[in-house]
């Protein structure tokens, strides 16, 4: 009886087909068990109960899917034929290892096509007895099938095959294209065999007859199971694809790439980026030989070499080579992998290449940046430095400083105190003072000292430092450089005993020809003060007489009148020489005249380390004037402004300005030295007048002579702090727009 059940429905038995072989395959036991009932099961004796089989079902549960589902099958048919009642089915669905429990989360949402309502609702209870808590949603029409699908938030879709308006093979088309992952069971009345086989190769998960609802709960469950193990596994699968792609461009982003390498059978697994890097494409199998070829010719004894004896060590590999591409070009490849033993006790290499090139290229240039940098210090004898102030420990040393300061390069750094005590001692303090001071200010700082080389040596050193702050403002390090400033010192005292010289000599010029000017004056003026003389006695004489004749002494003191007109003569012409004569005036443009003042006085200036700084008015007039004269005028009062200084300490700042004001152009050379003499500050303007040493007191003078010869006026004002500002004006009646 029972094999005729089956033979006469095969959907008695689960229905739980996934495809046309499994379906023969449960065919297939069914004629097994009709021919020898010894065969039952597989084999399997017949159990004693229901519980003894479900034992002995859960001991052959790490069969195959397939195998599995045919045994359910069978323990379905054989359960239900020999009336072991509800109470074994339910201890049947619940070896489904916690598949209701996973599933049961929410309430089950389930889409019911359907045109008896009746049927729905019987479905419904049959779930919800077995106490499967469901939300059933039943359609009967194509198009309220589509609304649903397009709604979304199914988790079972139960269909009957035949309906009013449409078939269940179509209401399963549309649904595996809209959900195709949603479980999709068929429960119907009737179902040939031709119509499940082809149902299932659509997508259906199951089928169950209307006449055996007994069947439905255990297919749910199976087929709710089987969707979230198909999930779960998707979720795999897409994490997996995910977690290749982020190793995938993490290997393009840093140029490295992964390899495999059985060495007893030479098998070499090559990630996408190692092909890139080998440029071979990815259909092509990599082999040693493919290796070898790329491996620069001069490089390949020596990888040879590491490889047979790591691989005979079975040690790691950490090597580097090149590649000669086949474009000509070189690449830098940096190999690491570990050496493992497989299973069956071969050597397994797995690790990875990178691509060092651009790492390589920046290294070169960088050393040759180095190598430009130590032969510019050579040249320009020059070192730098690094040094923390909290511990007094030297950072850094360039070979350079070595050198400057005298020390052996061959025993490595030298320690601060070895360098202080380099130092020569009249300068130790200074050293040490100005170390503590911007330390504690941390601030920028020049030094000058004399350092004392090894065999007795003194050199001159200028030493430049900078400070490092943290970002909280703490001072980290200082860094700078060290010159040797020897033959420099030596050049500039130098010259300065050279301008020495020429001063002395320019000033024995100018005593001499002062000299020359008084005994020409006194040569000139003697004549004709001597005839005046003669014709003041001679007037005197015809005056003294009894009868004086006033006629002749008249005449006598005309002539006397004319020789001293003649020696006033004399006096002025003398003056308009020291005046260099007559004025060659032309259009000057003062601004023009006060660049280049600057630029020819700046090295002066410079060398008394005394900064000069211009505020020119924009659009001034040109003026009318002698250009000699006015350069003289400011070449006076800038060489006093920096004579005022330089006997000063500290930094001092030589200011010029130009401004326009009403009727008048207002120049103005101001300085930051010692300042107006006390009392008549007028006085300086004094013939003779000085008080610098070796000043000749006609400076001041000559220049306010020529400002005045131009129609200007030139004064002198104290400033409140200390120095002098020097002001001349020149009218607007000798300026001129140019």
């Amino acid at each position: 009886m029972l094999i005729a059940m089956i033979r006469s429905d095969p959907d008695y038995c689960d229905g739980h087909y996934t495809s046309q072989t499994a379906v023969a395959t449960a065919w297939g036991c069914f004629n097994l068990m009709a021919n020898s009932p010894s065969h039952l099961m597989g084999g399997i004796e017949a159990p004693d109960s229901a519980d003894q089989y479900i034992k002995d079902q859960k001991a052959h549960a790490r069969q195959t899917q397939d195998a599995n589902d045919v045994v359910w099958n069978l323990t379905a048919c054989v359960i239900s034929s020999t009336s072991l009642g509800s109470s074994s089915t339910i201890k049947m669905r619940s070896s489904f290892e916690g598949c209701e429990e996973e599933n049961m989360s929410h309430p089950l949402r389930i889409l019911s096509i359907e045109d008896d309502p009746k049927d729905a609702e019987l479905i419904q209870d049959l779930l919800e007895t077995e106490e499967i808590a469901c939300q059933v949603t039943r359609v009967d029409t194509q198009a309220a099938l589509v609304a649903s699908l397009g709604q979304g938030g199914i988790d079972l879709i139960l269909a009957d095959y035949s309906l009013p308006s449409f078939d269940g093979i179509s209401a399963l088309k549309l649904a595996m294209k809209a959900c195709p992952d949603v479980p999709f069971i068929f429960v119907s009345g009737t179902l040939g065999e031709e119509v499940a086989i082809e149902a299932l190769k659509i997508g259906a998960t199951d089928y169950v007859l209307k006449t055996r609802l007994s069947r439905l709960v255990p297919s749910v469950l199976r087929a709710l199971r089987e969707a979230t193990e198909r999930a779960e596994r998707k979720r795999a699968e897409e994490s997996l694809r995910q977690s290749e792609a982020y190793l995938a461009e993490a290997q393009r982003l840093s140029c490295t790439g992964s390899f495999g390498w059985n060495v007893s059978s030479g098998e070499i697994y090559w990630s996408e980026e190692t092909h890139k890097i080998f440029e071979y494409g990815r259909a092509v199998k990599p082999t040693l030989e493919l290796v070898f070829r790329r491996i620069h010719p001069d490089d390949r004894d020596l990888v040879q070499l590491t490889i047979d004896r790591a691989s005979e060590a079975r040690e790691n590999l950490d090597y580097e080579h090149r590649l000669l591409m086949p474009d000509g070009s070189v690449k830098y490849l940096h190999v690491l992998a570990r050496a493992l033993e497989s299973p069956s006790g071969n050597l397994e290499y797995v690790g990875a290449v990178m691509d060092v090139t651009a790492a390589k290229r920046t290294e070169e240039t960088l050393r040759e940046s180095e190598a430009y940098l130590a032969e510019a210090q050579r040249l320009s004898r020059t070192g730098s430095w690094a040094l923390v102030p909290a511990t007094g420990k030297i950072r850094y040393w360039s070979e350079e400083c070595n050198r400057v300061l005298g020390f052996d390069p061959h025993c490595g750094q030298p320690r601060f105190e070895t360098f202080f005590e380099r130092i020569h001692a009249d300068d130790q303090a200074k050293v040490r003072k100005i170390s503590d001071l911007v330390g504690a200010e941390k601030a920028e700082f020049e030094l000058k000292y004399r350092i004392v080389h090894r065999g007795g040596e003194i050199r001159d050193i200028h030493l430049v430092g900078h400070p490092v702050l943290s970002p909280s403002g703490d001072l980290v390090e200082f860094v700078g450089t060290v010159m040797d400033v020897t033959e420099r010192k030596r050049a500039e005292e130098e010259r300065e005993r050279l301008r020495q010289v020429q001063a002395d000599l320019a000033h024995i010029n100018r005593v001499t020809t002062m000299g020359e000017l008084t005994a020409s004056l006194a040569h000139e003026i003697k004549q004709p003060i001597s005839a005046g003389v003669t014709d003041a006695k001679t007037c005197l004489r015809w005056l003294g007489r009894d009868d004086p004749d006033l006629t002749e002494a008249r005449d006598a003191a005309s002539r006397m009148v004319k020789d001293v007109m003649r020696a006033a003569d004399i006096i002025s012409r003398i003056s308009l020489l020291f005046r260099k004569g007559a004025l060659q005036r032309e259009l000057v443009d003062v601004n023009e005249l006060i660049r280049e003042m600057f630029v020819l006085l700046r090295s002066e200036a410079n060398r008394y380390s005394i900064s000069i700084r211009t505020e020119l008015a924009e659009d001034l007039p040109k003026v009318m004037a002698d250009r000699i004269q006015l350069q003289q005028v400011f070449m006076n009062l800038m060489l006093n402004g920096i004579d005022a200084m330089n006997a000063t300490t500290g930094r001092g700042e030589l200011t010029i300005k130009s401004e326009a004001g009403d009727a008048q152009l207002l120049i103005s050379v101001s300085d930051t030295g010692l300042g107006l003499p006390p009392g008549q500050p007028d006085q300086i303007f004094s013939a003779f007048f000085t008080t610098k040493d070796k000043g000749t007191g006609m400076g001041l003078p000559i220049s306010r002579s020529i400002v005045e010869s131009h129609g200007g006026r030139l004064w002198a004002t104290g400033a409140s702090g200390r120095g002098a500002t020097f002001q001349f004006t020149l009218p607007t009646m000798v300026a001129a727009q140019a």
